[in-house]
């Protein structure tokens, strides 16, 4: 299948709720960025944390793909994809999916995933520090779950974003709320509408909307600015 092929020439030149504690255990991510703490990666060996039995509970993912009303011919990406509990969602409700992640270990999981699931129309890309691994011009929506605050390299990997968007594209942030101290997570692993908002349009894109119907997450809309 197409995607396999893509995943393993990848990984071969790479080669080389109530909402739980922050995910264990850490691959990367040290510093600042705009004056909050870069929350660290979580690393493959925590994976089944993406697959706790309460996920579906708290961060509703059918709610929240209901609320970007997809069309099915459209193609979307989902970035920092992990195990792919997004973006096999995705792939049921849109033509083409495009999954990225910073390790192999995670794409060939989510690989399986695929296999095992029968599901075709996702392909895999190897994202790096600094590039989000996309095509350009490729998606008319690109959603990053839990991942924006642990980027190390906003501008960079933003700025591939932007490029792999149509022009009429959609970026949606799923992120943890950073102003409500009933969420029970780490700081560095959640963010207030107002840091979203200022850093993603110093990044060039432009604020649509805040939708604020989950338990612990809000879900940012943006188009390019």
């Amino acid at each position: 299948m197409r995607h396999r092929a893509l995943v393993f020439l990848a990984l071969a030149l790479a080669a080389c709720s109530s909402p739980a504690p922050a995910p264990p255990p850490a691959a990367s991510g040290s510093g600042t960025y705009e004056g909050r703490p870069i929350a660290q990666t979580m690393s493959y060996l925590g994976a089944d944390w993406l697959e706790r039995p309460d996920r579906a509970e708290r961060e509703q993912p059918d709610v929240v793909l209901d609320a970007l009303k997809l069309a099915p011919d459209s193609t979307a990406a989902d970035v920092g994809a992990g195990t792919g509990y997004f973006t096999v969602r995705l792939a049921a409700r849109v033509k083409t999916v495009h999954a990225s992640d910073l390790q192999p270990e995670m794409l060939r999981m989510l690989d399986a995933r695929l296999v095992k699931d029968k599901v075709t129309n996702v392909t895999l890309h190897r994202a790096t520090d600094h590039d989000a691994g996309l095509p350009v011009a490729c998606c008319d929506l690109v959603i990053m779950v839990d991942v924006y605050h642990e980027l190390s390299d906003p501008p960079g990997v933003m700025s591939s974003i932007k490029r792999a968007l149509k022009p009429n594209g959609r970026l949606v942030l799923v992120e943890y709320r950073g102003e409500d101290l009933a969420v029970a997570i780490k700081p560095e692993h959640k963010m207030t509408l107002q840091q979203v908002k200022k850093e993603l349009a110093n990044l060039g894109f432009h604020f649509v909307d805040s939708l604020e119907m989950l338990p612990d997450q809000r879900v940012v809309v943006f188009n390019q600015g």
